[in-house]
């Protein structure tokens, strides 16, 4: 391992992936399992950036952020999906030097990303509840795009600023990443050079993440709870209520499996149990949030029925 030739330092050509499993019986009904889910992952979300760029109706503040948050959900679960089934079927689970670092980068700049737009989404919300008159101005178009622009330039900074770090320090003889995909904490295990440095960026940059954006979640929920209690209208109330729960829900999943990862100490880190809280996070909460944040919204059915009638008008 890593730790038994230190002294070795070897230039990495490729790494090998252990993947979720090494259990042969398990290989079949996993890949079979999370081939369906990426389906579902890659549909939906593509479904919802045509749906929501083609319809009209649907050029309203909260599904241009929906819009984002399927193009992220899109991008990390493909930067990480395609080449996870293919180790499933692979005899070896080889990722090469350059498009290992390509992976990192882009599942960083994604998921980071993601924390922000939900947080922008939670924001949203607020703004709509709390203060209904004036949601229009505050919303306005420009509003809306510093919410997702600034998210991303952020993002590709530490994503790259992360990768960069890792993939400049020596690496020893020993290439087995045990995870499915090349993540931070994985590879930090196969460095040669000290960690030490690139372990304090990490813990301090993904506790600002989580601890920012969830806090803008959570001070905008209580708002709107404020606001629901104080309606009247009992179906204003369920309708509001109905809405923040669904939100809800997903950024609970996703807080949780990333506090897990990322806030223990690495002396602490079981790879296994990771690679169980990863799964949800890059497959499930992508396939997820198209059906949670928009087809059971009606809206997007409407939108959908109208796509559907054209399309048979077109062919009758």
């Amino acid at each position: 391992m890593a730790w038994m030739n230190k002294q070795n330092i070897t230039v990495l050509k490729e790494f090998i992936l252990m993947g979720i499993t090494d259990r042969p019986e398990l290989q079949a009904p996993l890949f079979g399992l999370f081939l369906i889910i990426h389906m579902i992952s890659v549909a939906g979300n593509l479904g919802m950036l045509i749906l929501t760029k083609m319809d009209l109706r649907l050029q309203t503040p909260i599904y241009f952020f929906l819009r984002h948050l399927a193009f992220i959900d899109l991008g990390y679960s493909t930067a990480v999906g395609p080449k996870m089934l293919v180790n499933f079927i692979a005899n070896q689970n080889k990722i090469s030097y350059n498009w290992c670092a390509t992976q990192l980068t882009s599942f960083i700049l994604f998921i980071i990303s993601e924390l922000f737009i939900l947080s922008a989404m939670a924001y949203d919300c607020c703004m709509a509840v709390c203060n209904p008159l004036l949601y229009t101005a505050v919303m306005s178009q420009k509003v809306c795009w510093v919410l997702v622009v600034v998210p991303y330039l952020y993002s590709a900074f530490l994503s790259l600023m992360t990768t960069i770090k890792i993939f400049i320090s020596s690496f020893c003889g020993y290439n087995v990443i045990s995870h499915f995909y090349c993540d931070s904490l994985p590879l930090l295990n196969l460095l040669c050079s000290t960690t030490r440095e690139i372990e304090l960026m990490i813990m301090i940059f993904s506790s600002f993440n989580l601890v920012s954006s969830l806090l803008i979640v959570l001070v905008s929920y209580i708002l709107i709870l404020m606001a629901i209690l104080k309606m009247n209208s009992a179906e204003g109330r369920h309708k509001a209520f109905s809405t923040c729960v669904s939100h809800l829900t997903v950024v609970i999943i996703l807080y949780a499996t990333l506090l897990f990862m990322y806030m223990q100490p690495m002396s602490s880190h079981s790879f296994d149990t990771d690679k169980m809280a990863s799964v949800f996070y890059t497959l499930v909460i992508p396939a997820l949030n198209p059906m949670i944040y928009s087809l059971r919204n009606k809206e997007v059915k409407g939108a959908l029925h109208r796509i559907w009638k054209n399309l048979c008008k077109l062919h009758m």
